[in-house]
């Protein structure tokens, strides 16, 4: 394992713990912690945009690239986990089962799209 692989996977780790821990504090009432929760998902967050900037920098490359492409690429990103969300939204928690579940795997494929759109199709 290339040691920018072992830091990107110590990183992201750690960041999608934090990140996945902090949402369920705030979201959970049973729990009662709503600002501790948005404090470390916040915290996850910031450690998850580290790596990014970590990474890119052990490949050599500049640490956030602002062109059309990426721009385009975000805005259908979140556009994608919003319909993946209300999906599931739809099934959890307004007993919508089978058009959340549509609506869910519409998302899915759109977030699947993603990667021909990064990485591009090769023969």
């Amino acid at each position: 394992m290339k040691k920018k692989d072992f830091v990107t996977f110590i990183l992201s780790t750690i960041g999608g713990i934090l990140f996945g821990l902090g949402m369920c504090m705030a979201l959970l009432p049973e729990w009662y912690a709503m600002t501790q929760g948005i404090v470390i998902g916040v915290v996850g967050l910031v450690v998850l945009l580290i790596m990014v900037l970590v990474r890119r920098k052990m490949d050599g490359k500049p640490a956030i690239v602002i062109n059309g492409k990426a721009i385009g690429i975000t805005f259908f990103g979140v556009v994608s986990t919003i319909i993946f969300g209300v999906g599931m939204c739809m099934t959890m928690i307004w007993n919508m089962m089978v058009p959340g579940i549509v609506v869910g795997m519409i998302g899915i494929v759109a977030l699947l799209c993603l990667i021909p759109f990064v990485k591009g199709l090769k023969d």
